[in-house]
């Protein structure tokens, strides 16, 4: 039930609110919790009173300075959410008031309230917490896009991930296994190497004490793999490269390890290779859609059925946002991290 006399709105809503952001770049102390004017939902908005929100390797670059929010998005940090609807634009359908949605949002997200297209949001079946919903948008956008799409993967094909046990590389894990790929994954110990295992991974390669293009050779017999999905970029690139079968398709989806990479033309013509890339936040809202109706149409039947959820390390209230970006920069997580940011 909504408050009030309009039925769009919900009258309990205050006109300020709690929200993370940094006036300055800087290390994890840069982020401040203050008050912020509560944002009012656009024409095909929704105006969430958000529970929990994501916390995303973008959002660690955007606080140091060199990621700067789209035009027309809001400087508060957060990429994804869960929570539910308390106002709607004339253009949603009235009957979102009051639905428990997560949705992808280009800024906004560590706050008690946001503002989310509501054609990039998906319903929360009963049987996925609310923690969990805040933790599947990103990773399940970026991970389907750049596999299926732009890597247009195939049953029966193999996949290389970095980063195996971050949360793009558990959702890679889940998505491929469930689309039945081959998937084998690069992780920094023997700790995440079990965890990279235990949630579905044919293979997982120590890169501190193992030479992964060897490796990847030696598990697929000379053959190499059909995909890459690379989030180190500079002298991976090549690497990653010498893993590809013919025909295989490498996709660039994060920088971690330099902007720019010297790679042989010759390799590429002599194996057929395609080398790709993307970034979510700044594509267009029909876009992001698309990809988000795509989503609703194939995986989130397989969410409500219970059998894809995301892995979720930790969870910190709001006010220790800081702490959370701490602990994804040291690089101990497995999966993904959260902010609560009210109760559930």
């Amino acid at each position: 039930m909504t408050g009030g006399t309009d039925p769009r709105r919900d009258g309990d809503i205050p006109n300020m609110m709690r929200a993370v952001d940094a006036p300055q770049p800087g290390g994890p102390d840069a982020l401040i919790l203050g008050q912020h004017k509560v944002p009012e939902p656009g024409d095909d908005d929704l105006l969430i009173a958000v529970a929990y929100a994501g916390v995303n390797r973008p959002d660690i670059i955007q606080r140091k300075g060199f990621y700067p929010p789209p035009a027309g998005a809001p400087t508060i940090f957060g990429l994804e959410i869960s929570g539910t609807v308390v106002a709607t634009g004339k253009n949603v359908p009235i009957e979102m008031m009051g639905q428990k949605v997560c949705a992808l949002v280009a800024g906004g997200g560590y706050a008690e309230y946001c503002c989310a297209d509501y054609r990039h949001c998906l319903p929360v079946p009963e049987i996925l917490d609310m923690p969990s919903a805040a933790a599947l948008p990103e990773t399940l956008f970026t991970v389907w896009h750049n596999l299926f799409e732009r890597a247009y993967a195939r049953k029966g094909e193999s996949v290389l991930v970095h980063g195996g046990t971050s949360g793009i590389g558990m959702m890679a894990i889940k998505l491929a296994k469930l689309f039945d790929m081959t998937i084998y994954v690069t992780c920094g110990s023997d700790e995440k190497c079990a965890a990279a295992l235990h949630a579905g991974a044919d293979a997982a390669i120590n890169y501190k004490t193992q030479n992964f293009v060897a490796e990847v050779e030696r598990l697929t017999d000379g053959g190499g793999v059909n995909i890459v999905i690379d989030m180190v970029a500079g002298d991976y690139v090549p690497r990653n490269m010498a893993c590809l079968s013919e025909d295989g398709r490498h996709v660039t989806i994060a920088v971690q390890g330099g902007l720019t990479a010297e790679i042989s033309m010759v390799e590429i013509m002599r194996k057929r290779l395609v080398l790709t890339g993307s970034t979510l936040r700044a594509r267009s809202g029909e876009f992001k859609a698309l990809l988000a109706d795509e989503i609703h149409n194939i995986v989130w039947p397989i969410v409500n059925a219970g059998a894809l959820t995301p892995t979720v390390d930790t969870v910190f209230p709001l006010d220790q946002a800081a702490d959370a970006h701490q602990h994804m920069e040291s690089g101990a997580h497995i999966g993904k991290i959260v902010l609560k940011v009210a109760d559930d």
